[in-house]
């Protein structure tokens, strides 16, 4: 069969308006559980600093003569850690004739390009927070950096036998080991530190392919069947160690794969010195420019609240 001679069909048609659907489909991810997670605080200066204290050691033998004068005890002074304050920043350039056009899915293509570089930036500034890498000065001619997680928290880690611990102070990196497969114990042994030295983490936050771990911990050898519904629930979305920590894991795309970080959102802040903010740069042409830019560094408020496990294998 064919079609009808003579009749007129889409093929000869050449006012037919195209088929364009009005929606913009886009599946990236955009999530920044880190970054969501933590506090905010205000920077007021490029290289930014706080204190930070502990009490001395306990003493089971403190005890003392009746009558005896005192003896003053040793007053120990105050930590002063710093980190430097990055900036981070998305461009977006749209020509004048392209913006008056009529587009699909969108008003304006300027509007539509800043609001995916929010996404992006915000996604940037997470994967930096949360970066093996040291803090930098900067100078004219280099950026400034701040130093991430896994530069700061030292205490209460577990690393491999090869592996360089950082100096827990932002000034250096952590240097990886050998991977190893995550374990149970790995993750019980960081905690009790953590306990140890007051901290009392609440967050976890790993990548999928850790998540999924849990799963195999003997705590989840039960696993929630509903035979009516037909759901196998096999997740562990919190964990709870054997000294009562209980642990929220959240699944981060942004953390690097081989680290495990347990975090209290109380001892670790993101300080900012100028937020999320844009502005119109100067017009080349016809064309419209914007910037858009955040100035922050993390605050280490005590790494001795934190906990992680380093140089895991991710695959």
């Amino acid at each position: 069969m064919a079609t009808e001679t003579g009749a007129f069909d889409t093929y000869e048609a050449i006012g037919n308006r195209e088929d364009l659907s009005d929606i913009i489909y886009d599946v990236t991810p955009t999530e920044t559980p880190f970054l969501s997670a933590l506090p905010r605080n205000k920077a007021t200066g490029t290289k930014h600093e706080w204190q930070t204290d502990a009490l001395a050691a306990v003493s089971s033998s403190n005890f003392v003569i009746e009558g005896e004068a005192a003896t003053i005890d040793a007053s120990i002074a105050t930590a002063r850690p710093i980190n430097y304050c990055a900036i981070s920043d998305k461009t977006a350039s749209v020509t004048g004739t392209q913006e008056a056009v009529t587009s699909a899915g969108r008003r304006s293509d300027m509007a539509y390009q800043m609001g995916k570089r929010m996404k992006e930036l915000k996604k940037d500034v997470e994967a930096a927070l949360l970066e093996n890498n040291a803090y930098v000065a900067g100078s004219t001619s280099a950026a400034r950096e701040c130093a991430g997680m896994q530069a700061w928290v030292l205490t209460n880690t577990s690393i491999a036998s090869d592996a360089t611990a950082s100096s827990g102070d932002g000034s250096d990196a952590h240097t990886d080991g050998t991977a190893r497969a995550l374990t149970e114990d790995m993750v019980e042994t960081v905690l009790a530190s953590a306990w140890t030295n007051g901290g009392m983490p609440s967050l976890g936050i790993l990548n999928a392919f850790q998540k999924r771990k849990f799963t195999g911990f003997s705590g989840n050898s039960t696993r929630n069947t509903d035979a009516k519904d037909k759901k196998l629930t096999n997740s562990v979305d919190v964990y709870i160690d054997p000294l009562g920590n209980e642990i929220r894991l959240v699944p981060c795309r942004q953390v690097p794969a081989d680290v495990i970080h347990f975090v209290d959102p109380e001892y670790v802040a993101f300080s900012v010195l100028r937020d999320f903010r844009s502005w119109e740069l100067a017009k080349v042409g016809d064309v419209e420019r914007r910037q858009l830019l955040v100035e922050y560094t993390l605050e280490m408020r005590n790494e001795k609240a934190h906990a992680a496990v380093y140089d895991l294998t991710s695959s």
